[in-house]
């Protein structure tokens, strides 16, 4: 049963089996249209797609028209960076006099944490710096690189959250800096023009 405004109600009726050999009606897959023309919309941090169909077309039920022409992001909230799976970059501390962390084993450990599904350690170098050292008799001046560490960690939000996650690091004997979280905020989005009905 589909509403008078349902864009499934005019595809054709089909009858499929399930895997046990029952066959029940249903409707044909819908194609997504190809989209002709675009407005870009910049993600603020309390849309809805429903709000903005409405003030793009004046109709709050025409959300999925936007959703048609954002195809990248299959679930819908995801468009608008409401996913429950989370990207968060967490800047590490590290002092360049001290032995790094074994990584291998930082990376094993975060990665067993319940809800963390990906984790990735960036290591970059950010300046080469003078050091002088005093090798048997003689004062030499060595240029050492300085390196920035960050860890990018994508889990679910269902299951964790930054506190949580930089509560695990610090246990691992790490010095977490301020996490940035990776989100769909102040990127655009293709608003398609009022053609279907």
């Amino acid at each position: 049963m589909f509403s008078k405004n349902s864009r499934y109600k005019k595809l054709e009726d089909v009858v499929v089996s399930d895997s046990e050999g029952k066959q029940a009606a249903s409707k044909a897959l819908r194609r997504i249209p190809e989209v002709s023309g675009e407005f870009l919309h910049t993600v603020e941090e309390n849309d809805r797609l429903d709000h903005l169909a409405f003030k793009y077309y004046k109709q709050p039920k025409k959300w999925w028209r936007i959703c048609d022409a954002n195809p990248g992001h299959p679930f819908p909230p995801a468009l608008l960076g409401k996913d429950t799976m989370v990207i968060e970059h967490f800047p590490l501390i590290i002092d360049s006099e001290a032995d790094e962390p074994l990584w291998s084993e930082v990376l094993a450990d975060l990665r067993a944490e319940v809800g963390v599904e990906q984790v990735q350690l960036i290591k970059e170098e950010t300046a080469l710096v003078e050091r002088i050292e005093t090798v048997g008799s003689e004062t030499v001046t060595l240029i050492v690189p300085e390196y920035a560490y960050r860890l990018v960690v994508r889990y679910n939000g269902m299951n964790l959250d930054t506190t949580a996650l930089v509560t695990r690091m610090t246990g691992l004997d790490l010095e977490v800096g301020p996490p940035k979280p990776v989100g769909r905020i102040g990127k655009a989005i293709i608003i398609p023009p009022n053609t279907v009905k």
